[in-house]
């Protein structure tokens, strides 16, 4: 596998309106395809073998997935504050009560993990094992996100079901959470793998 850059502006790159998506748009990640680009051999940045762990993985697998699921933390916490604003134009039931309870604590469990998250990166020693506990995080970022985002809808009621309301955005949005790597199935096989003292460098 080679890692290079390619200038978006060249004439031999087209980006693809493929973006049709059911949250995240505002993000534009459209498919890019790369026709008759001759890449110089000093642009590749990097070499490595397709399907392991490389060093340079390392480092992004550690760096990036707490910035990428901070956003999604972030997608909560806004849900959060409208559902809880919505709530307030009503007299509380004890079972509004403790959905904003339940909302609260599942978003506290998604901000630990992020902290998690952070703490690896602080290491400043990318290795299988900071990885590991990113994408342990992230996976937990993402359970307690979805769930928080769940319980705003059902915290405010009717009324969050509007998209003047803006919560049936975040509550869209909080779905892509989802499908970023590790996901869950690779993510548990890596953790058990590491857990007892297996390979994890083919993990993906």
């Amino acid at each position: 596998m080679l890692h290079f850059g390619v200038p978006m502006n060249s004439p031999h790159v087209k980006l693809l309106d493929t973006w049709r998506t059911l949250g995240m748009r505002g993000t534009g990640s459209h498919d890019v395809t790369i026709d008759g680009y001759v890449v110089p051999e000093a642009a590749v940045a990097a070499r490595r073998k397709a399907g392991e762990w490389h060093a340079l993985f390392h480092i992004i697998g550690t760096i990036a997935f707490p910035l990428v699921y901070s956003v999604y933390l972030g997608v909560a916490e806004s849900a959060r504050d409208l559902a809880l604003g919505l709530a307030k134009r009503r007299q509380p039931t004890r079972h509004a009560i403790e959905l904003a309870g339940r909302m609260d604590t599942e978003l506290t469990g998604a901000r630990l993990a992020r902290e998690s998250m952070l703490a690896a990166v602080r290491l400043n020693a990318p290795s299988a094992a900071t990885v590991n506990q990113v994408m342990i995080g992230r996976q937990l970022v993402q359970r307690h996100a979805i769930a928080a985002v769940d319980l705003a809808m059902e915290t405010a009621g009717g009324a969050g079901f509007y998209r003047a309301a803006g919560l049936e955005r975040r509550f869209r949005d909080i779905q892509a959470a989802r499908y970023h790597p590790l996901q869950f199935g690779p993510q548990s096989e890596y953790a058990g793998a590491m857990a007892l003292g297996l390979p994890v460098d083919k993990i993906y």
